[in-house]
C-alpha cells in the first residue's frame, strides 16, 4: 500500500472533498507578541496534482469554468470503481484485486487547489512546467526503490510508511503533501516552538523558534526543523534528515525550506523550496493552500511492528519456499 503513487495520477484520480469553513476576508487573529496566530485545525486535501499532467502542459491554472468538468469527472470515477476490486486508483494504491478501498475511506478533497483566486493544476510552481526536476542516476534508483517497496530480507528493509515510522507519501514533510485520506494537521503555537501534529500515523513535528540546527551527525526521520519570522511569514528550515528518508529519491543531505503565510482567517498559503543537488538537478518549489476545518484530528491506529508486517515477511518466506520446492 504505497500511498505517494497517489501524487502522480492527476486530475484524473479522485476524491470526496474534507469539510472545511468558509474562506472569510475577517482579520488574521494574532498572538500575544503581534505575529500572525497559525493555530488550529488545517486541511491540505485537494485533487492537484503534485505535478502537471501532461493533458494540460503549459496551463499552470485553471478558470472555475475549465476545472469544474475534471472535478466532476473525478468525482463520477471515484464512484464508479467505489466497491470494486479493480480501477486505476486501486492499482496506484497496490490494492487491485481486494477492493481494500472505498469511497468512504477516501479523502483527498473534490477541487483543485486555489490560489490568488485561480485554480492550479500542479502543486509545483517552479520550475514553470509543473514538472519534478531531472533526477540523478542514484536519485532514479532511490525512487524506484521506494516505488517496489525493497526488499522483503528482514523488517528494516521494509518501507518506513509500512513499519509505521513516518506518514505516507510525505504527509508530514517536510515537504507536506497531500495524499488518498488523513490530510489534517493540527497547529500549536508558542513564542519559543510550533507543533505540527499530522494526522497521518500521528506525526509530529515540531519547530525549535530562532534556534541553531543539531550537530550534522544529529540525524531524524523528519529532520531537524528551525524557524523565524519574516514580517508575517513563517519560515521554516529543515536539515538533518536521515538518509533513510529518501523524499523523491532524496539523499540525508535534503534542505527544505517552507514559508506559512495566513492572508485570511480561513487559508495557510504553504510554499516549500526543496533542494539537492545530489537527487535533483535544480530546487523546486511547490505553493498551495491549507484551509480552516473543524476537525477534530483522529487518533491514527498504526504502530510499528503491526501483524501486517509478520503476514509481509512470512508471505515472502512461504514463496521462497515454493520456489525452492
Amino acid at each position: 500500500m504505497y500511498h505517494r503513487f497517489l501524487v502522480s495520477l492527476g486530475a484524473l484520480s479522485v476524491l470526496l472533498a474534507a469539510p472545511v469553513l468558509a474562506q472569510t476576508a475577517s482579520p488574521v487573529p494574532r498572538t500575544p507578541d503581534g505575529h500572525p496566530d497559525l493555530q488550529g485545525t488545517w486541511t491540505n486535501a485537494t485533487i492537484t496534482p503534485l505535478e502537471r499532467p501532461a493533458a494540460l502542459a503549459g496551463k499552470p491554472t485553471l478558470t472555475d469554468a475549465e476545472a469544474h468538468p475534471l472535478e466532476a469527472k473525478s468525482a463520477d470515477e471515484l464512484a464508479e470503481y467505489d466497491g470494486k476490486s479493480e480501477g486505476p486508483l486501486l492499482t496506484a494504491t497496490g490494492s487491485a484485486g481486494t477492493g481494500g478501498y472505498n469511497a468512504l475511506f477516501i479523502d483527498r478533497g473534490s477541487e483543485f487547489a486555489r490560489v490568488n483566486g485561480v485554480k492550479r493544476t500542479s502543486l509545483i510552481i517552479d520550475p514553470p512546467d509543473g514538472k519534478v526536476p531531472r533526477l540523478s542516476a542514484d536519485a532514479g534508483r532511490r525512487l524506484a526503490l521506494s516505488y517496489t517497496g525493497g526488499s522483503f530480507d528482514g523488517v528494516k528493509d521494509r518501507p518506513l510508511s509500512e513499519r509505521c515510522l513516518i506518514g505516507f507519501g510525505s504527509t508530514s514533510g517536510p515537504p507536506m503533501l497531500p495524499v488518498l485520506y488523513n490530510n489534517n494537521y493540527q497547529i500549536v503555537e508558542t513564542p519559543d516552538h510550533v507543533l505540527i501534529l499530522v494526522e497521518m500515523v500521528h506525526d509530529a513535528r515540531i519547530v525549535r523558534m530562532n534556534a541553531k540546527h543539531a550537530s550534522p551527525e544529529v540525524r531524524q526521520w523528519l529532520g531537524d526543523s528551525v524557524g523565524h519570522w519574516e514580517g508575517d511569514t513563517l519560515v521554516v528550515d529543515t536539515t538533518n534528515f536521515t538518509d533513510k528518508t529518501r523524499f523523491r529519491g532524496s539523499t540525508g543531505n535534503l534542505h527544505v525550506v517552507e514559508r506559512f503565510t495566513r492572508p485570511d482567517a480561513g487559508t495557510i498559503l504553504y510554499q516549500a523550496t526543496i533542494d539537492d543537488p545530489a537527487a535533483f538537478a535544480q530546487p523546486w518549489t511547490i505553493e498551495y493552500p491549507f484551509l480552516a476545518t473543524r476537525g477534530p484530528i483522529y487518533e491514527y491506529a498504526c504502530h510499528e511492528g503491526n501483524y501486517s508486517l509478520t503476514d509481509i515477511l512470512g508471505g515472502a518466506r512461504k514463496k521462497e519456499a515454493e520456489a525452492a520446492r
